[in-house]
């Protein structure tokens, strides 16, 4: 990698229109008050950094589940899948990533697998750090079933400035890990449910990097993580 793919990467498709529009007020801007042309010169370049889509190096060591998200681990807790998934009603480990407006909102699928559901719930738009977040707020939820009949639960969950989520994929999809499934517009989080007796290999105030960082690892007996933040 040479010093301008350090600094300068790929931006997603979704992005595009943005970028214009943020572009085409900062046109006007200048006509307006050199000041304020400035100011949107850089509120672009945020845009254009926002969709930004960089090439992640994905583990493939089978039975690895990777960070959906990057951003900070916000929140490890029990709880029941989303209804709309049709999953067993049984409260499973879920994992939140959450992500600020300026982490990259490309998201990855965790594992390998057959998308066995995709629902999408209309909602609220609380903090997407907060709790509550996961059972009120918009969003999109995934079923991934696995070659061994295991299921991954993975939540895309609007944020307080998120009003968009996108998904890529559909029932019937057969999904790489670490291959783009979707994002959010601006700022929002990720859930997973990781099978049952499968603990996380991250701990809360973790940085992850989306189709890079283990999360668990389906194979492992390995009880859960903890970490000393300093």
């Amino acid at each position: 990698m040479n010093m301008l793919e350090t600094f300068i990467k790929p931006m997603h498709r979704e992005g595009i229109r943005f970028v214009a529009i943020f572009a085409a007020i900062t046109l006007v801007l200048f006509f307006v008050e050199e000041a304020l042309g400035w100011i949107g010169v850089g509120l672009t370049v945020w845009c254009y950094y926002f969709f930004r889509d960089p090439k992640r190096a994905t583990p493939l060591r089978e039975g690895l589940v990777v960070s959906p998200a990057d951003g900070t681990i916000s929140l490890i807790e029990k709880a029941v899948p989303p209804a709309e998934l049709g999953m067993a009603d049984t409260a499973l480990t879920r994992v939140s990533v959450f992500m600020n407006v300026f982490d990259c909102h490309v998201n990855r699928c965790p594992v390998e697998g057959e998308v066995a559901a995709v629902a999408y719930r209309p909602g609220k738009f609380f903090n997407a750090s907060l709790d509550k977040a996961s059972d009120d707020n918009e969003r999109n939820s995934l079923c991934i079933a696995l070659p061994d009949g295991r299921q991954v639960a993975v939540v895309q969950i609007a944020g307080l400035v998120a009003r968009r989520i996108v998904c890529f994929v559909q029932k019937g999809n057969h999904l790489d890990t670490g291959e783009r499934f979707g994002l959010i517009r601006f700022g929002s989080r990720v859930d997973v449910y990781l099978p049952e007796g499968v603990h996380p290999l991250v701990s809360i105030g973790q940085k992850m990097v989306s189709g890079e960082t283990v999360l668990a690892d389906l194979t492992s007996a390995e009880p859960p993580r903890l970490a000393r933040i300093a």
